[in-house]
Parts: C-alpha cells; structure tokens; sequence
C-alpha cells in the first residue's frame, strides 16, 4: 500500500478549523475515524497524532515525524491532553443553556419587534414614561396644594376646632409643600 498523502498543512491526520485552531484525527481499524482533539498548532496536532499512531501500531511510512524511534517518546513529545472533568462539564452545559437562552431572548426581541414595531422603540417608550410620571407628579402636588388651601381657608373660619392631630384635614393644613421652600429661599436670597 503506497504511503498516504500528506495534508495541505505538510502534516497527516491534521486539518485547519474555521476557527483557526488545529483539529487531529485518525483512522482506526474498520474504517473508524477518532478524533484526537484541537490543537493551537499544526505541529501540537501532528505530534497528537503519531503518539495515536504509535498506539495503534503503525509504520514509520505512517508517521509526521520519522525521528521518534520509541512510542513512548512519541507520548512525550504529544502535547498532554486536555483534562475534561466532571466540573469542566457541568460549566459547559451552564454555559450552552445560557447561550441557547440568550439566542431564543434575541429571537423572541426579533419576532416581538417584526409584529410590533411601535413597541420596539425604547427612547420613545421611555420619554412618554418620564413625561406620565412628571404629570402624576404635578397632579400630586398640585392636589395637595389644594388640600391645604382648603384647610387653612377652615381653620381661618373656625371650623378646624373639632379636629384632632390625627384627621386627615389636620395634616393637610401643616403639610409641607414646594412651594413654601421655593419662597424661603426667595425671601432669603433677598436679605
């Protein structure tokens, strides 16, 4: 049998990622392929590589380094394997679900904003929020205002005697309002 070709890299059993990285692999009896990692480096797949080809009692012909004379030479010069742990696991899956979670949310953004695109507008949306709120707001002061004109108007006429320091009205009357800080600070500046 005529020695197998090399790759376009110059090394058997190793193929460049479209991630750049280097991934080793090797044909086994039966036709079966094992895939033997990912690499940095061309050089670290091809060393991977004639250490399985050592393993699996190859010829030298077979082999990216004809120098290395003993398998367990060819085990030390392979770079050692990556220690896959249970822990290293679990991590994975944390990260896969959050992954598969993250791109169903942009999928869910992406359907929700086709069928509503008047929802999908967030300086809009939270212009029109603050503007609600400033008239809540308003309304608010402007209610109580008017609750303390009203009991400073009964307490003038008299009718504030039957009150006691718990009635709403009571507390209307000596409420604080902005308004008595913006003419404090008028009257102040003005001394």
């Amino acid at each position: 049998m005529p020695p197998r070709r090399r790759g376009a890299l110059g090394y058997r059993g190793v193929r460049v990622r479209p991630s750049g990285t280097y991934s080793a692999e090797i044909q086994a009896g039966g036709g079966m392929r094992l895939r033997l990692e990912t690499f940095d480096t061309a050089q670290e797949g091809a060393r991977s590589y004639d250490a399985a080809a050592w393993r699996l009692l190859r010829s030298l012909q077979d082999m990216n380094f004809t120098d290395v004379a003993t398998r367990e030479r060819a085990q030390e010069l392979a770079p050692f394997p990556r220690l896959l742990t249970d822990e290293d696991r679990r991590k994975h899956r944390r990260r896969e679900h959050r992954l598969r979670l993250a791109e169903m949310d942009e999928q869910a953004m992406a359907l929700w904003s086709h069928r509503f695109p008047e929802d999908t507008n967030e300086e809009q949306f939270f212009a029109q929020r603050r503007a609600k709120r400033r008239e809540e707001r308003a309304a608010y002061r402007e209610d109580k205002r008017t609750r303390r004109a009203v009991a400073k108007y009964n307490i003038a006429l008299g009718d504030a005697s039957s009150w006691d320091s718990g009635d709403e009205r009571f507390l209307d009357a000596y409420a604080h309002t902005s308004d008595e800080d913006i003419i404090k600070t008028e009257s102040e500046s003005d001394e």
